[in-house]
């Protein structure tokens, strides 16, 4: 905690100057008031300090119509996170806090941490191939274009593997087909980024899920276990209040209160800014906004602008089917998550949903 709030030397003496000359000019100035530390809620138990919407010059009326909006749309949990302090807790139907739900994709971003973490350990280099971890053959490509294949370009979305594929979820070789080389095509492919799961299993000894509890999940409280589906997809299910947790670790770029996550600052910055130049509004398995293009689940195509126009141009987002959501505003200092049915049609990653909800909460924040 502390190491978020440092400030150089420099900064802090012309802060001294600069409010001493204001209380020279205005001896009955109010005192400003005192920075507020990130708060981070025990690692156990279900304590968790929370903030007045009304202490933050919400517009409370309209959050009434939010919760009202949210309810039409199918949500089963919504929090809002201010300093990581909870303003907003809402649960809809018969759905509370201890019910469990799934990701979907937004558990891409948990997958991107882990990756780091085990890079910082020192088990796997991203910028090596992937045939270093998990062995020749995983694809049917020829070894020459298999071997150009990084754990980067798994990160990223560019293996170059085709995700036309009937089932672009399987990952058995026969259904990994070349397509382009590595690197010099943009898709974004669920086979190709679950395999990342026995990359890490391969360097690590462990099971998935045993790695992400000892390097994630246990260490910021969270509760919840990734489920292999039917069609080989390796999914995420928790509370809401867990992704709230994963929210807040992404707000203080991979620290937990004092303690270190991920204290691989190259590579956190690497997740969360473009990560190639094929798509400027994905990072590492991360969702950018802000960015002056972007490309969607499933279409060839840039188009302009931001993924979601209405937001802050600073957020990253982990994203997931039917409208499962983690906004993470380091300006607002807001973690934003909802949880819960598709809000409109079947959506993959980013949908209408997103610049509605953004809409509503522009009218309540100042």
């Amino acid at each position: 905690m502390l190491k978020s709030i440092q400030l150089p030397l420099k900064w802090l003496l012309c802060l001294l100057v600069c409010s001493a000359c204001s209380k020279d000019n205005n001896p009955n100035a109010p005192e400003p008031p005192p920075a507020e530390f990130m708060y981070f809620p025990p690692v156990g138990g279900n304590e968790w300090q929370t903030k007045s919407p009304v202490a933050l010059g919400w517009d409370t009326a309209q959050l009434s119509d939010l919760y009202q909006y949210l309810d039409q749309k199918n949500t089963k949990a919504f929090i809002i996170l201010h300093n990581g302090k909870i303003v907003v807790e809402k649960y809809f139907d018969a759905f509370t806090a201890d019910s469990i739900w799934y990701w979907a994709s937004a558990g891409k971003t948990v997958t991107s941490m882990l990756v780091g973490i085990a890079q910082q350990e020192g088990l796997l280099d991203i910028n090596q191939s992937t045939s270093q971890y998990i062995g020749a053959g995983w694809t049917s490509l020829p070894s020459d274009k298999e071997n150009l294949i990084q754990v980067k370009h798994q990160l990223t979305m560019t293996t170059g593997l085709n995700d036309g594929v009937a089932d672009p979820d399987c990952t058995l070789p026969e259904c990994l087909t070349y397509t382009a080389d590595a690197g010099t095509r943009w898709a974004y492919h669920n086979a190709a980024y679950t395999l990342l799961d026995k990359v890490i299993e391969q360097v690590s000894g462990l099971t998935f899920n045993q790695y992400f509890q000892q390097k994630i999940r246990n260490r910021i409280g969270m509760n919840g276990v990734w489920i292999k589906t039917p069609n080989a997809n390796n999914v995420y299910f928790s509370n809401a209040r867990s992704m709230a947790r994963f929210g807040l670790l992404m707000l203080n770029r991979g620290t937990w209160n004092t303690e270190n996550i991920l204290n691989d600052s190259v590579y956190f910055n690497q997740m969360i800014h473009t990560s190639q130049n094929l798509n400027a509004s994905y990072g590492y398995l991360t969702w950018l906004n802000g960015q002056s293009g972007h490309m969607l689940p499933g279409l060839r195509m840039v188009l302009s602008g931001s993924i979601i126009p209405g937001a802050p141009n600073d957020m990253y987002a982990a994203l997931g089917k039917n409208d499962q959501k983690l906004y993470v505003v380091p300006s607002k200092k807001l973690v934003v998550i909802r949880m819960g049915e598709s809000a409109g049609a079947i959506h993959f990653a980013l949908s209408d949903f997103d610049d509605e909800i953004w809409s509503r909460l522009n009218s309540i924040m100042p």
